[in-house]
């Protein structure tokens, strides 16, 4: 078997349906499996799971044994070659393996490690978490306080998000985000997978750096976008900074000689941002004065005018024609809702990247699906909104 990949769920039952259905498609001409563990979810996530997906292998754990274990115990079960650790919340396109997979021949495996993809939010906007560098205590630094915005060109502030690359240049880069990474199983064994003492946020630091430490690299792979919606698995609250702080606490703690001068200026820097995420969350809620439905059925249309309580501009599978003209100057907020009935993810994607604007939000119809989902930004939960059929 080529490809096992990993969803670890808790509670995000409606993301984690769509989730699996990206991965179908985008398996279709792989030799792969789907393996999903549940961490003991409170909604009807893994009835959804037996239910809608009966063929797909699923792992119902007891307790909430945590990010590290979860996907650790996924591993485990895997069979394939190459594994691929993937959050519920994100949606891949359906090239999206193959186009990795294929990259192996360009490279030398026996120095190659994680590789990580290009990842946008549910508003279309590139995440740099996508790709990092080491979070030593400077850097670290920079990144709390802003000085990678200010000073983007200058190599000493520009490390934390490994700016030495674009956002569509592919490259090595340090560190990877636990959302999407992909390696050989092997090198995931040989590395003993996740840490399960690691604090939530520091897990993904230290897989990418314990492969880092086999004197193996990480490759940050631009040529495939996979949308991750982030807010739904991870709220910004305001015990963000405090869980960061123990992440990287423990993180310096097992790798170098531990920082006081970093355990400072987190208490200081915790409060700043802290307030910057609660306002960020605010401006997210935001009332939509036009929607534009993609789709090839109109009764779709009348169904959404009802439920939303105003009118809906259809467009066809062919809307790249007429989209443009119609997000054109723009001054009231749109939100654009794909029928994946009609649509592939891919092209969904794609559009998603090429129509972003503070103006505009999306909302995708799974297939075969009686809700719409999304997020309208990086920073809050996402929305799932069901549709009566």
């Amino acid at each position: 078997m080529q490809l096992s990949v990993i969803i670890l769920n808790y509670n995000v039952r409606y993301f984690l349906e769509q989730c699996v259905l990206s991965v179908q498609a985008a398996l279709q001409h792989i030799d792969g499996e789907i393996i999903v563990i549940d961490n003991n979810s409170s909604d009807d996530s893994c009835q959804m799971m037996k239910t809608r997906f009966p063929h797909i292998k699923l792992i119902e754990n007891n307790d909430n044994t945590g990010f590290p274990k979860g996907n650790n115990i996924g591993a485990a079960e895997a069979k394939g070659e190459y594994i691929c650790i993937l959050n519920p919340d994100t949606v891949v396109a359906e090239d999206t393996f193959t186009k990795i997979l294929n990259s192996q021949l360009q490279t030398p495996n026996s120095k190659l490690g994680i590789l990580g993809c290009k990842l946008i939010d549910g508003t279309g906007n590139f995440l740099p978490e996508s790709k990092r560098g080491i979070p030593t205590p400077w850097v670290a630094f920079t990144k709390i306080f802003g000085l990678y915005k200010i000073f983007p060109k200058v190599q000493l502030f520009n490390q934390y998000y490994a700016e030495h690359l674009t956002e569509n240049q592919s490259g090595k880069v340090d560190i990877l985000v636990g959302a999407f990474m992909l390696m050989k199983r092997d090198l995931y064994n040989e590395v003993g997978g996740f840490d399960e003492n690691c604090f939530m946020y520091s897990d993904d630091i230290d897989l990418s750096y314990m492969v880092l430490k086999k004197e193996k690299w990480n490759y940050y792979f631009a040529e495939t976008t996979v949308i991750h919606y982030k807010g739904e698995s991870t709220v910004k609250d305001g015990t963000y900074m405090k869980r960061f702080q123990e992440a990287m606490d423990y993180f310096y703690a097992k790798h170098f000689k531990k920082s006081s001068f970093f355990s400072v200026f987190m208490k200081v820097g915790s409060f700043f941002f802290a307030f910057l995420k609660k306002n960020k969350a605010r401006v997210s809620n935001r009332k939509i004065d036009n929607y534009i439905l993609i789709s090839e059925n109109e009764l779709l249309k009348e169904e959404l005018e009802k439920l939303l309580g105003k009118n809906v501009k259809r467009l066809s599978s062919s809307f790249k024609n007429e989209l443009p003209s119609l997000l054109k100057g723009i001054n009231s907020n749109i939100e654009i809702i794909f029928d994946q009935n009609d649509l592939t993810f891919s092209s969904i994607i794609s559009a998603m990247e090429l129509y972003k604007n503070e103006k505009v939000t999306f909302k995708i119809i799974p297939n075969q699906s009686d809700f719409m989902i999304g997020s309208n930004s990086s920073n809050d939960r996402g929305e799932v909104v069901m549709i009566e059929k």
